[in-house]
């Protein structure tokens, strides 16, 4: 191409395909270039928040949802990239990746939507959900159908030549628009299955679960919204408005606008919710009360401020006066309430103690010995020796 024709923006040695990549005049180019970069750098970084995160998260259910939400953001980060084959213009290599990619990218956003979904509805039936695994292989199968259906459409459209075996390379651009949205009837039958799984966790027991329920539904519904409008500007609105060349940039701003959807309506509010603490262990079954009705102080403030039933020992009682003491049966302890086990009436002063009242160890085991004196019969002297007898021995 001449040197001189090239648009403003764009240098002498751009190929013409590439033209709408720098192309001022036409500024939709530019601008979904843009947008597509920016979506390609935050699912970037989501995935690798998601990953970091997962060694924080506690709860068990939701530990199970990262695969598919990883796997969401890996098939919107070709969504961005797919939207530069609609950007620049078209020769046999980006016909063929817009052809094949276009469903195969989309069926794995909404596989994993439509499991996530059907997960939450199980949970609300049953009580529980799938495992992760099965989650992963259900999404896995719901994915290679597409996949399947795709390659074989794309083989049975290019592969087969009428040049004798040589193939053309604007074969694959040579397709008719309905043809190219019949092949994606199966991705429309997976967005109705999304939205009709959010509907029954709608009215889940479990606030966080409702959510998530929500957010698939919210994600289902615009994805439609998007999709009829791209259909019908497509097929039919272009052309009434006299503007055909606006067929790629109407699929352009469809794959862009519909990733970011995905990432503002569905991951970034999963992530944000990946720390939270299980639901089912956050309430407790009925009948039972996490916090008792009296704590344990206040039932020995209680007990200390009753009258004493029974008389204790007094401090370093030596000697009794006239008949031996009566030990209590069953000694009061202000810390019986904790462990339910009784101490011993008999005082037993510590090592601090004993340093504070000047005592050693001899006399400690003296007092430890409490001699009783016998009890005075009538008719009959003491066996105590008087003090003054003794004092004139």
């Amino acid at each position: 191409m001449d040197p001189t024709s090239a648009p403003k923006g764009c240098g002498s040695s751009i190929s013409s395909i590439y033209y709408n990549l720098c192309d001022l005049t036409t500024v939709w180019g530019v601008v979904v270039e843009a947008v597509a970069a920016a979506g390609v750098v935050t699912s970037f970084i989501l995935f690798v928040i998601l990953m970091a995160s997962l060694p924080f998260v506690t709860d068990k259910k939701r530990k199970g949802m990262v695969a598919l939400q990883a796997g969401i953001l890996v098939c919107t980060l070709g969504l961005f990239g797919l939207s530069f084959a609609f950007i620049v213009g078209q020769y046999s290599t980006s016909c063929a990746a817009r052809r094949f990619l276009f469903g195969v990218l989309f069926s794995g956003c909404l596989a994993c939507l439509a499991m996530h979904g059907l997960w939450l509805a199980l949970l609300e039936r049953r009580g529980r959900g799938l495992r992760s695994w099965m989650l992963c292989l259900g999404a896995l199968g719901l994915w290679l159908v597409e996949v399947i259906i795709n390659t074989e459409w794309l083989i049975i459209t290019v592969v087969r030549s009428p040049l004798g075996g040589v193939v053309d390379p604007e074969l694959s651009c040579s397709i008719d628009k309905m043809d190219f949205v019949m092949s994606l009837i199966y991705v429309m039958v997976l967005l109705v299955a999304v939205v009709l799984m959010a509907v029954p966790s709608l009215t889940h027991k479990h606030k966080q679960w409702r959510r998530d329920g929500a957010f698939i539904l919210v994600t289902g519904l615009c994805t439609v919204v998007i999709w009829v409008t791209w259909i019908v500007m497509y097929i039919h609105g272009n052309r009434v408005a006299g503007n055909p060349s606006w067929d790629e940039p109407t699929l352009a701003v469809a794959v862009v606008s519909n990733a970011w959807v995905f990432l503002f309506l569905y991951t970034i509010p999963e992530i944000c919710l990946l720390t939270q603490e299980d639901p089912d262990k956050e309430q407790p079954p009925d009948g039972e009360h996490v916090y008792p009705a009296r704590s344990l102080v206040y039932d020995n403030i209680l007990k200390e401020s009753e009258p004493p039933k029974q008389n204790v020992y007094i401090e370093n009682k030596a000697f009794a006066m006239d008949e031996p003491p009566t030990v209590p049966s069953k000694p009061v302890s202000p810390y019986g309430a904790y462990n339910g086990q009784l101490r011993s009436c008999v005082y037993q002063p510590t090592e601090i103690a004993l340093v504070t009242k000047g005592l050693t160890k001899m006399d400690q085991d003296a007092m430890l010995s409490r001699p009783t004196a016998p009890s005075f019969n009538q008719g009959s002297s003491s066996s105590l020796p008087r003090s003054d007898d003794s004092l004139t021995s």
